[in-house]
């Protein structure tokens, strides 16, 4: 299309193929676009998720539970509680007082609430939730919990759920009895919306009460699950209609010491005897220690299994390798010491793809799940380096490949993307004949830009790559200043490019960390940021979610004069054929402070008159998206017009541009 810019720029510069954008003088780029021959399939996890316990992404967030510590398992047992009206290190106070008490030795749930009433009308008991709770008024939440009379005739819990100014705005009392532990429930309707309410328990009666498992959550859940995950943010990862799901993470993966490590089998089974952990991240950094950051395991790898299963999406769990985090202590398993490991990496696979008859192909069954979840990747380790590293990975590799040789198994290049751990890693692993190596970058919006070719010297018939956590950090990495804003997010895009260009090799990304609590948060940058009641996607998330959902399946050349277009005048290209949809998808990055002007040519295919662009851009490159302006950056769509097999189009400053176009 000529525009208003170009009608300035007089007669002669059009004629010349030219216009003037600002005080630059650009000349109109001709794309050519072949569709004649495919270069490499684009796989179906090309664009995937990276989900990490921090920031209060599970406890606190995607998992609904709206009671912190809600069995008395932290390393303070009464974390998360207050007993407003009572002393509970004075036996003499009028209206009672609470004590943990350990019941159980081992492993699970060891600690219940004994709670002494002297005075039904005087004493309360109060749970903060995380960072408090999130109600909405008329949704109906579901409150339980186990108790049992021990001592006189406390006959009644009445549950209140309170605003912020201490207001009841929903009750129910639900009457105990009986000597032995009983589950009890209720359901409560508030009739107030609060961002920040918290519960309050009173009793009946006076004497002695056990308390255990004190438990609220929503009912309206993911796919209505009782006691599942948070609809909202689920929603938001269901519509980035992802490739994968790597859990749980990261270096909570590791752990600072090795006690502390994920330990998968301790968080399947039944919820209440699951062990709780505290967080690896919960006084990791100075500017936002976290001491009250625990795992209560509620969300576990059954439910991750099942949270693929919802997105349609490869489940990638990744496992301890023997050694703890080489931040904090990396602490070293003896080689000796490590066939429990690597036995742990074994029986997940049947967990997760045996049949009900093997042991822990029949813990998943008795969770609800007889079918195998057809697990096709596992990950060992997370981001260890050296030469501790590599030889542990090939005791796992040796046994998962002689029993499971049908498993894709994926190693890990170190935190760096360059560098002296980052070589050495690389140069082993490819000795070992690794199958998929995951890389880390977490560098400057320059370096995503800078590094939209970095895929081209990689070795076609060499491991594959998982660009496993990326994200341009505005400030400096692990900076509590990191902002989610629009530089970093254009920058990100022009690298995709870059990955999308290279699918015979990059066959899996994910951006991290994936989520982050407004009050909760340890890390920044954040691909999805939430409270207690709202959470939006960041321009980062538009990004990856026009990425994935535009992501075709098969490559194809997209060349300015012959070369691919990365970084020339600041533009950057992809393309793709969509043999499902049966269209061609072009992807457009321009980086620069002016619009520029495109004509692509289409080859070795006809297309119809008519497509469209989905346009993702800004302006103002520190802009945000919050709470409240949700789509402050946000897609927009168009239409383009297509006159025999060529399209014009004027690609806006800073801004991602997707390009569909039906083939005849």
């Amino acid at each position: 299309m000529i525009t208003q810019t170009i009608k300035k720029a007089g007669l002669a510069a059009v004629l010349a193929g030219t216009f003037l954008a600002g005080n630059t003088l650009f000349a109109q780029k001709e794309l050519t676009v072949d569709m004649s021959e495919t270069i490499a399939p684009i796989q179906p996890t090309m664009y995937g998720i990276f989900f990490e316990d921090i920031n209060f992404a599970a406890d606190g967030g995607l998992y609904a539970e709206m009671i912190k510590n809600r069995s008395f398992e932290f390393t303070i047992s009464m974390m998360g509680w207050s007993q407003p009206n009572s002393d509970r290190h004075s036996y003499n106070n009028e209206s009672g007082y609470a004590l943990p008490v350990k019941y159980f030795e081992g492993e699970g749930n060891l600690n219940f609430l004994r709670v002494q009433i002297k005075n039904a009308k005087g004493y309360e008991l109060h749970n903060e939730g995380f960072r408090g709770m999130g109600i909405k008024e008329g949704d109906t939440y579901r409150f339980t919990f186990d108790a049992k009379q021990m001592e006189g005739a406390v006959s009644a819990v009445k549950a209140e759920l309170l605003d912020e100014e201490g207001n009841t705005i929903a009750e129910a009392s639900i009457p105990v009895s009986g000597s032995e532990w009983a589950n009890y429930k209720a359901e409560i309707v508030p009739n107030k919306t609060v961002m920040k309410g918290s519960l309050k328990l009173t009793f009946e009666g006076t004497g002695e009460l056990g308390l255990d498992m004190i438990s609220l959550f929503p009912t309206d859940t993911w796919n209505g699950r009782e006691n599942g995950l948070r609809k909202d943010l689920v929603q938001l990862l269901y519509d980035l209609d992802p490739g994968f799901l790597r859990f749980p993470g990261g270096c909570i993966v590791e752990g600072r010491t090795l006690a502390r490590r994920y330990q998968w089998k301790k968080t399947v089974g039944p919820v209440d005897e699951r062990p709780s952990l505290v967080n690896r991240w919960n006084t990791e950094f100075d500017h936002r220690l976290t001491p009250d950051y625990y795992q209560s395991f509620g969300l576990g790898f059954f439910e991750y299994f099942q949270l693929s299963e919802d997105l349609g999406a490869e489940p990638l769990p990744i496992l301890s390798c023997g050694i703890a985090c080489q931040f904090n202590t990396g602490e070293l398993v003896p080689m000796d010491e490590l066939d429990s490991y690597v036995q742990d990496a074994l029986d997940l696979i049947e967990f997760a793809n045996g049949s009900t008859d093997t042991p822990w192909g029949k813990v998943r069954a008795d969770m609800g799940h007889p079918e195998p979840f057809n697990m096709k990747y596992i990950g060992v380790g997370n981001e260890q380096w050296g030469p501790e590293y590599i030889e542990r990975y090939k005791v796992f590799n040796e046994a998962i490949a002689e029993k499971y040789p049908e498993i894709i198994i994926v190693s890990g290049s170190g935190p760096f993307p360059d560098g002296d751990y980052f070589e050495y890693g690389m140069k082993e692993l490819k000795k070992i004949g690794a199958e998929i190596i995951d890389e880390h970058y977490y560098r400057s919006p320059e370096w995503f830009r800078e590094n939209a070719t970095r895929y081209y010297s990689y070795d076609r018939n060499g491991p594959k790559i998982f660009a496993g956590e990326y994200a341009a950090q505005s400030v400096a990495i692990a900076s509590p200043d990191n902002k989610n804003n629009w530089e970093t997010a254009l920058s990100e895009a022009a690298f995709m490019t870059g990955l999308e260009r290279n699918a015979e090799v990059v066959q899996l990304t994910s951006y991290a960390p994936l989520m982050a609590h407004a009050e909760g948060w340890q890390w920044t940058p954040d691909m999805i940021w939430f409270n207690n009641l709202e959470s939006y996607g960041t321009p980062n998330y538009y990004v990856q979610k026009l990425y994935s959902t535009n992501k075709g399946t098969d490559l194809i050349s997209v060349t300015q004069d012959g070369e691919n277009l990365v970084g020339q005048e600041e533009l950057y290209a992809s393309a793709t054929l969509d043999s499902e949809a049966n269209e061609v998808v072009v992807k457009v990055v321009n980086t620069s402070s002016e619009a520029q002007e495109i004509q692509l040519n289409f080859e070795g295919k006809r297309l119809k008159s008519k497509g469209s662009i989905i346009v993702l851009k800004e302006a103002d490159l520190t802009q945000e998206n919050s709470f409240e302006s949700t789509q402050e950056i946000a897609p927009v769509t168009e239409e383009l017009k297509v006159k025999k097999d060529v399209a014009t189009y004027e690609v806006s400053a800073y801004s991602l541009n997707i390009i569909r176009i039906p083939l005849k």
